[in-house]
């Protein structure tokens, strides 16, 4: 299996996914945390197996992403030779290619 590689965004998806479900469904958070490291498991076992739905329209051609099982959040991926970089990932009613795109402080 290759490794996975988080960028500092998905931590901070994460954080803020985690602190939605603490305000609204506190009982499921800690379940969120186990169904996406099961979702990680899944990406780096199958790394193919991810939609490249986003991918054309982004002109991102590796860009791949798979949804996280009873929780409406989807993991933005792109498999490399050496690693599998994971971008975001982020609720499955935002506005998918707008939240991909690059924020000005990080140009």
């Amino acid at each position: 299996m290759k490794p996975l590689v988080r960028h500092e965004r998905v931590d901070e998806d994460v954080r803020e996914a985690i602190q939605y479900l603490l305000v609204n469904a506190p009982a499921s958070a800690l379940d969120f945390v186990a169904v996406l490291e099961q979702t990680f498991l899944q990406i780096q076992r199958r790394p193919a197996i991810g939609s490249p739905r986003y991918a054309h329209e982004l002109n991102l051609p590796d860009l791949r992403f798979w949804p996280c099982k009873r929780f409406p959040y989807l993991v933005f991926y792109v498999e490399s030779a050496q690693q599998i970089d994971v971008w975001r990932i982020l609720h499955s009613s935002r506005d998918i290619p707008n939240w991909l795109q690059p924020n000005e402080s990080e140009n």
